[in-house]
């Protein structure tokens, strides 16, 4: 299995298909209810529903997930039965495989509820329709990739007495990101050198998102919250706050964390953690609400949201 500890947990929707063809006269059994073993069409939505929560035992590196919501919907033809099932869940990985798989579960269970009629039945056509959420779903398209900056505040970096881990995982992070990193330095915990470079960043530069990296913790010389309220104009507790809630999964040293975030003029600062794994994990976990934060300040419009469930069982 892959690891997703570190990512986020968003809403997850997939939906996928499969078709079971059949002779006219099974086709015509299942529409009028007249099947043996029961309403062909009902017993196959349980099924799916049981299959999209087992998937985890049947496909071995899927992940066990809370799974919110199973829709199964049918459309019945000459000689068709075609099947579409809708998955939600809200979770760190995504449910197509559950979708899918309910997509077949239905399919089989009609199989073998009309193989004692048609003995020719073909099923087909399995395949995923659409999947939202995670990444994919805060993808923004800029005009111009968003110019970004990475300070890095540690006494011993700077004075070269250690080398710096975190600011490069971020600098290496923002560009796979599709953003440019246009500056990268090293400073010591001088508030007031923190300050003066994120204003230069802000006002001389008109970068569009700055990250800083360690100080924000309650050690002596950890001042990089302070330094940032000098120059911040709009904070934006949400960032921080979800920082501190991602960081809390994996240790509860996460609750020390002080970390701000917001903007200056049309520049999104964020205080990021010291270590690189807390830098990495903290970055991913808020990238996607960072670059439709960018978005926004750019003047975009809000996407719509998706609030449609679909049809189906809970």
């Amino acid at each position: 299995m892959l690891d997703v500890s570190h990512k986020t947990r968003t809403r997850r929707t997939a939906r996928a298909e499969a078709t079971l063809t059949a002779t006219a006269g099974t086709v015509d059994r299942v529409r009028r209810r007249e099947v043996p073993k029961g309403d062909a069409l009902e017993v196959a939505r349980v099924a799916a529903i049981q299959a999209a929560k087992d998937t985890p035992r049947l496909i071995p590196f899927c992940h066990p997930l809370p799974v919110d919501f199973v829709g199964v919907e049918y459309e019945l033809g000459a000689t068709t039965i075609h099947i579409v099932t809708t998955v939600t869940a809200t979770y760190k990985t995504g449910v197509e495989m559950e979708a899918l798989t309910a997509a077949s579960a239905a399919a089989l269970t009609l199989y073998d509820m009309l193989k004692m009629f048609d003995e020719g039945m073909v099923i087909g056509d399995i395949r995923l329709l659409e999947k939202r959420g995670g990444k994919s779903e805060f993808r923004t398209a800029f005009p111009s990739p968003p110019r970004a900056a990475v300070l890095v505040l540690s006494d011993s970096a700077s004075a070269g007495e250690k080398e710096d881990l975190s600011g490069r995982l971020l600098v290496d992070r923002l560009r796979e990101a599709g953003l440019s990193v246009e500056n990268y330095a090293v400073l010591p915990d001088e508030p007031e050198a923190i300050a003066a470079a994120l204003r230069a960043y802000a006002d001389d530069r008109g970068l569009d998102l700055v990250l800083t990296t360690g100080g924000t913790g309650i050690g002596p010389r950890d001042r990089t919250p302070e330094a940032t309220a000098e120059v911040l104009e709009r904070e934006v507790s949400g960032i921080a706050e979800a920082l501190r809630v991602h960081g809390g999964e994996a240790t509860p040293h996460a609750m020390l964390g002080r970390g701000l975030a917001g903007t200056r003029g049309r520049t999104l600062i964020v205080n990021l953690p010291g270590s690189p794994a807390a830098a990495k994990e903290g970055l991913d976990a808020t990238l996607p609400a960072l670059l439709h934060a960018l978005s926004m300040m750019r003047g975009a419009s809000h996407p719509e949201a998706d609030g449609a469930r679909g049809k189906g069982n809970p």
